[in-house]
């Protein structure tokens, strides 16, 4: 169906495909994965003709296309879903999914056509989806199935899916699984693009592997496992499931006692939310991304206002206190965007990990900075936490994603303090970064410290946390403890499938 080959791309001085290759055959579902930056959605947004290709071949259906448009690539069969839905929230699902491409019945749409056609792929694909509501008035998971019959409705034959599990609950994903499995036995050709290596495993015929915009080598799933795929991606063994040392709870460091608080939107409010994280535990927080998570950690960390209950760190009510006066209370926070709230990038290591402690001793003696100090203690963390290039005087806008996450968590790691609060610490980093960061976490816990979790990864979650705070709409709707956590009954309680912690007699 498709075969590129010797494919090179780049964007300015970045190289971002330098030798890509990839083929797809027939009624087969092929995963293409590889760290951050490794090229995978740059190739494929080079298929759907989103960007021209610099150098390579491009052949669909054995014809080769010289150059590719979007309008070209859906008259050839091709689509794709985006990691970002291309909806507009305003309409109705029918209306997006026709939308460019309406049915006419004279000068007027013919709405009963299009919604004849739409109701057959619902049917024939087992896909649940409400045709009459907008679409922000339905689920994520409703709204990716929406955007999989756009590109059906349009002829596509080859489906390019970029992360399309990324903001799932697992059992949105088991839903998505069993609709690709139906496309493929229609004989629908998939791309799978994610790095979420057993789910890889669970649903490919064929994986390919790219690292540094290079094309590394394609298997068949039989003959492969996760630990070969992780080492094909950078080059080593990777270890990802790490052995959970053993919780040993002390004081409370954090109380959150009936916060509420204004959300970005209406399912994001907080309402009524009361939570503790002790000495030497991780406590998770899960929930789809935004379900008020990250409202709860704004409040939590200075950088929203609370409305009405407290916040207490240390025994000290520190409740709509600055942030520059909560850090002093002993609050580390690893926030969930790096590049908004996490770093400067238009200054260099050195000055990004020093720069919560600036103006003090014995970086600053009254109105002197201490340039050796300063350089000393960046080599130092740069040597601990593995940040690479070793040299703290360059930008951290050359660094990848992995390292410039290091350069925020070896900075907020390493002041110290009662408790991290650490959002999202592994978003958009590689598999080596992902396996370095859980390790600190780790560290962080068994020296004492409390560590406030919020993830949207499960894996994750169950993997490193002792407790588990879920979240949805704003509420808690379940609090576990590791041990009775699963996939199954976190994703429920994601949904908002059981009621309040309360109500189920639940531990906290």
């Amino acid at each position: 169906m498709i075969e590129m080959k010797d494919i090179v791309k780049s964007f300015g001085n970045v190289h971002a495909v330098k030798s890509g290759q990839f083929t797809l055959k027939k009624g087969e579902i092929h995963s293409l994965i590889g760290e951050n930056g490794a090229g995978k959605s740059t190739m494929m947004k080079l298929l759907y003709g989103m960007y021209p290709i610099d150098e390579g071949n491009l052949r669909i259906h054995g014809e080769n296309i010289p150059s590719i448009t979007p309008k070209i690539a859906i008259e050839k069969g091709i689509g794709m879903v985006h990691q970002e839905f291309m909806l507009v929230n305003e309409l109705t699902v029918l209306e997006n999914i026709i939308l460019g491409f309406e049915p006419r019945h004279g000068i007027t749409i013919d709405f009963d056509k299009a919604r004849k056609t739409v109701e057959q792929y619902i049917s024939q694909y087992g896909m649940d989806i409400q045709l009459g509501k907008r679409i922000n008035q339905i689920s994520v998971g409703e709204a990716q199935r929406v955007e999989i019959i756009k590109t059906l409705t349009r002829g596509a034959n080859v489906i390019i899916l970029d992360e399309p599990t990324a903001v799932l609950t697992p059992q949105e994903t088991r839903q998505l699984f069993v609709i690709l499995q139906n496309l493929r036995k229609d004989g629908k050709s998939l791309v799978f693009i994610s790095h979420k290596l057993n789910e890889v495993m669970e649903i490919s015929d064929r994986i390919s592997v790219m690292r540094q915009g290079n094309y590394i080598g394609s298997v068949n799933k039989e003959e492969t496992s996760p630990s070969e795929l992780a080492k094909m991606m950078i080059g080593r063994e990777v270890f990802l499931n790490m052995e959970k040392t053993q919780a040993k709870p002390g004081e409370k460091v954090l109380e959150v006692k009936d916060v509420w608080v204004s959300g970005e939107k209406e399912i994001s409010k907080i309402r009524g939310v009361s939570l503790d994280v002790r000495e030497g535990e991780i406590v998770g927080i899960a929930g789809i991304d935004g379900n008020g998570q990250s409202e709860l950690i704004e409040a939590i960390t200075g950088l929203r206002q609370v409305e009405k209950g407290s916040v207490l760190l240390d025994g000290k009510d520190i409740t709509n206190l600055s942030p520059k006066k909560i850090r002093k209370g002993g609050l580390s926070h690893i926030p969930e965007d790096r590049n908004t709230r996490g770093l400067n990038r238009s200054m260099s290591i050195k000055e990004n990990l020093i720069a919560v402690s600036v103006s003090e001793p014995p970086f600053c003696r009254g109105l002197v900075q201490n340039q050796k100090d300063m350089l000393e203690y960046a080599k130092k963390l740069s040597e601990v936490f593995d940040i690479r290039p070793r040299d703290p005087e360059i930008s951290t806008q050359s660094l990848s994603g992995g390292n410039a996450q290091k350069v925020v968590v070896a900075r907020e790691v390493s002041i110290g303090g009662k408790l991290l609060v650490a959002s999202q610490p592994t978003r958009g980093v590689d598999i080596g970064a992902i396996e370095s960061i859980r390790k600190i976490l780790q560290e962080v816990k068994s020296k004492g410290m409390g560590v406030l979790l919020i993830s949207a990864d499960l894996e994750e979650i169950l993997s490193l946390s002792d407790r588990i705070v879920v979240m949805h709409e704003g509420r808690i709707t379940g609090r576990l403890k590791a041990e009775e956590a699963n996939e199954d009954n976190l994703g429920l309680l994601m949904m908002g499938g059981a009621g309040p912690a309360e109500e189920r007699g639940s531990t906290t």
